[in-house]
């Protein structure tokens, strides 16, 4: 027998009709278009790598220059060169100077990337007509931010939770907050709203019909408003029955959800955890953002850390031993995949900016080389798949997000445009999209 000859093409015999997948087709229609529904993938959007608290009644025109400001202060009293900064936290000699000027460069440049108005926990029980005229401000400062180009990418506020106490109090300055922006010229694309103490998923769905009543009021696009469920109590992670509670209400939300944060204190307070052990790292802590992580991955729905109450303040030695556990349980949280977290004090800046750009410092070279070789089918010693490609751009692209890395050499060390990175880190559903380069 004779081989087959170039161009000639092998036969190639099937056994079944095409009316058999046809029928499989038809069978899982409804699953495709939940899964399309259901998990969406991540939005692609900047994510940012913390979230600042500022009480209604402190927050004003020059919180988040004064943030910066006094950053970049302990800084210069505490460790006024790279050196001393990079022998407090433990960083390599060779990342030192450009870790530390990054950080003062992103002090100076952009102190915060995102900016809660807290009307909860930090704001307490005050005066109706007293909240109402600190939600009010609230809405025209962040208004005026937005316009003359000094906002955080992100602002916002959290307002009381939805439990019968304290429930019409949250919505009154939540329609207060969003009408005084709707009257300074419309809502900014970075707001971002906080729901605090979800026991329930009816609680989601509450916020839900809120927001709906509010863009039909103003006539907006439906959908337009989304906000974040914070995670601070056990039943929100687990319900009585057992059922994971956190995935009922990404489900509850929507699709207006954007955001989990978990809450250390009142979770751990929860869970009968004593004070002094309360943080972060704590096992019934790994637990909880475990559950949240597994029940958002794929949704769009992004996790959030807590925060130290550890503040770096005082003689130099106290705020050495502050800064460094703020980085170390920073880094921990960017190895476990949690890449924003809360900061409570204007002295853990330079320590979650030192974190975040020496993860993305550290693994540039090595995720860069990698994606190369992936996206030029090249050979090397490690194979890599479509999913560890799509992780690989976006560990690059929140580098580039937060000023870790820069453009012209992440494009040098990949051969990608930045749209070509966000090709491989949000592809279709079953394979990656074509390059863009």
């Amino acid at each position: 027998m004779r081989g087959m000859g170039q161009g000639q093409q092998e036969r190639v015999a099937t056994s079944l009709a095409g009316a058999v997948s046809e029928g499989i087709a038809a069978s899982l229609a409804s699953v495709d278009a939940e899964l399309e529904r259901r998990y969406p993938g991540d939005p692609g959007t900047r994510q940012p790598v913390h979230t600042v608290y500022v009480p209604g009644d402190a927050f004003t025109a020059d919180t988040l220059r004064s943030w910066g400001g006094r950053a970049l202060a302990a800084l210069d009293e505490h460790t006024p060169d790279a050196a001393s900064f990079a022998a407090v936290l433990g960083l390599e000699d060779r990342l030192a100077e450009d870790v530390y000027g990054r950080v003062r460069a992103k002090l100076e440049r952009e102190p915060v990337e995102d900016l809660r108005v807290d009307f909860e926990d930090g704001y307490g029980d005050r005066p109706g007509a007293e909240e109402d005229g600190a939600a009010a401000r609230a809405a025209r400062l962040i208004s005026e931010a937005y316009g003359d180009g000094t906002a955080a990418p992100y602002m916002g506020i959290r307002v009381k939770c939805m439990e019968a106490a304290v429930r019409d109090r949250g919505i009154r300055t939540l329609d207060v907050f969003l009408t005084g922006l709707m009257e300074a010229g419309g809502l900014p694309d970075g707001l971002v709203l906080t729901l605090p103490k979800v026991t329930y998923p009816e609680q989601v769905t509450a916020m839900v019909r809120l927001l709906e009543a509010f863009e039909e009021a103003h006539g907006l696009e439906p959908g337009r408003i989304g906000f974040e469920i914070q995670i601070e109590t056990s039943q929100a992670v687990l319900a009585a029955d057992g059922t994971a509670t956190v995935a009922r209400m990404i489900q509850a939300a929507e699709g207006r959800a954007t955001g989990l944060p978990y809450g250390t204190f009142d979770y751990s307070a929860c869970l009968g955890v004593s004070a002094a052990h309360q943080a972060g790292d704590h096992p019934v802590a790994d637990h909880a953002k475990a559950v949240m992580q597994v029940a958002a991955a794929g949704t769009g729905v992004r996790v959030c850390d807590g925060s130290t109450n550890v503040l770096p303040v005082g003689p130099t030695e106290k705020v050495h031993a502050a800064w460094r556990l703020h980085y170390g349980l920073t880094r921990r949280a960017l190895a476990r995949a949690y890449y924003q977290g809360w900061d409570m004090h204007p002295g853990h800046l330079p320590t979650r900016y030192a974190a975040v750009f020496a993860f993305y410092r550290e693994g540039f070279e090595q995720a860069a080389a990698r994606l190369a070789r992936y996206a030029g089918r090249a050979g090397g010693d490690v194979m890599d798949e479509p999913a560890t490609a799509q992780a690989l751009a976006g560990y690059l692209l929140r580098g580039l997000d937060c000023g870790a890395l820069d453009t012209a050499e992440v494009a040098r060390a990949t051969g990608l445009t930045r749209a070509g990175l966000e090709g491989f880190a949000a592809p279709r559903r079953g394979g990656l999209t074509a390059l863009a380069r």
